[in-house]
């Protein structure tokens, strides 16, 4: 639930005194200040002031700096958004995480959306640590998507690039293995581009699917000791392997994880769902506007989509650019392509390929 800044909790955990003062300057217009505590004003503030200028750049109220104190003016909606916004980061930074401007324009979104939810609560949930890197959500879609991982056997990631859909779910796996609630994690995808080409690529089998599986192997080197992936891919604790292996199959007691699933056929999405066994969860991710299949074939992902949805625990998880958590740029590409794309003719990238050839 969420708290307003001299809520009981907030003055337990020492927040007491943020909103110090407020009063009315006109008629609709009023001025309150918040006292920072001394040792966390650096940490809001930011690197050379840089989440002061996210906030300044996504409030509407008026921010004036000077020592710990912050003082907000403007219309008495938006100085109470302000007020709500900076006590949240606070509480953030009170719990040891580092903020930045990212977390700050994140947070305003949270407290500005419908969802009334508390960015605090959002932004310290931890879901893996190692080496003084922990791996949290960043967004309120990417905590559903992560607490929906928790709440059932099957889940679907959808997003564009840079959402975290792969990442989080690896993290959840990862956790699993861990804390002992699977024996192992298996891996997979799709290799398309390799299909018919396959036999012309050089090297060993091994050696032509492992560009598709890279990105794979990347992420658990985050994630793990990179001194302990080789023993646990050699005894199979951990399996990386693409989507075809996976046939006559049933998995049990696995953390089991489908990546680029808009390249699959609906034909090899049934295949995958029904090696499910006892005691797995299965985590399947991919991005509907990036199919790859030749010919223009239907993606199995989104026949998943219409055949699945409705099914008790099975659970679709949409993430969108609001999502994206690489360079700020990124949310814009996806947006922007994703308003070109909608342009009567254009054609998608294998049918783009297809009329180079």
């Amino acid at each position: 639930m969420n708290q307003p800044a001299n809520s009981p909790d907030l003055q337990k955990a020492g927040f007491e005194d943020h909103v110090a003062s407020r009063e009315t300057t006109a008629a609709s217009q009023v001025r309150s200040s918040m006292t920072v505590p001394p040792d966390l004003v650096v940490g809001l503030l930011g690197s050379a002031d840089e989440n002061l200028r996210a906030l300044e750049r996504s409030l509407s109220a008026d921010l004036h700096v000077r020592g710990n104190t912050v003082t907000l003016s403007g219309e008495a909606a938006d100085v109470a958004m302000a007020e709500r916004v900076i006590s949240e980061l606070i509480a953030i930074v009170a719990g040891g995480q580092t903020l930045s401007a990212d977390a700050v324009r994140h947070s305003i979104g949270m407290v500005a959306g419908a969802d009334n939810e508390s960015p605090a609560e959002v932004l310290t949930l931890d879901i893996l640590s190692r080496r003084g890197k922990t791996i949290r959500p960043k967004t309120l879609n990417q905590k559903r998507y992560v607490d929906a991982i928790d709440a059932h056997t099957i889940v679907f990631g959808i997003g564009p690039a840079g959402t975290g859909k792969t990442y989080l779910a690896m993290a959840k796996a990862v956790n699993a293995l861990q804390t002992k609630q699977v024996t192992r994690i298996i891996l997979t995808r799709p290799a398309v581009e390799a299909g018919e080409r396959l036999g012309f690529l050089p090297g060993t089998l091994t050696e032509k699917i492992d560009p598709y599986l890279r990105p794979l192997y990347d992420a658990l080197h985050d994630m793990m000791d990179p001194t302990a992936i080789p023993n646990l891919l050699a005894s199979g604790v951990i399996e990386v392997a693409p989507l075809a292996f996976m046939r006559g199959r049933s998995l049990n007691d696995a953390f089991i994880i489908l990546d680029e699933a808009q390249n699959t056929t609906a034909e090899q999405m049934k295949m995958f769902l029904t090696r499910l066994g006892f005691g797995s969860k299965i985590v399947v991710t991919g991005d509907i506007t990036q199919v790859d299949l030749p010919g223009g074939a239907r993606s199995g992902l989104r026949a998943a989509m219409d055949v699945l949805d409705g099914i008790d625990d099975i659970h679709f998880s949409e993430l969108t650019s609001a999502d994206v958590v690489r360079h700020r740029l990124v949310s814009e590409i996806v947006d922007a392509y994703a308003k070109a794309e909608q342009q009567p003719g254009l054609m998608n990238r294998s049918q783009r390929r297809s009329t180079r050839r």
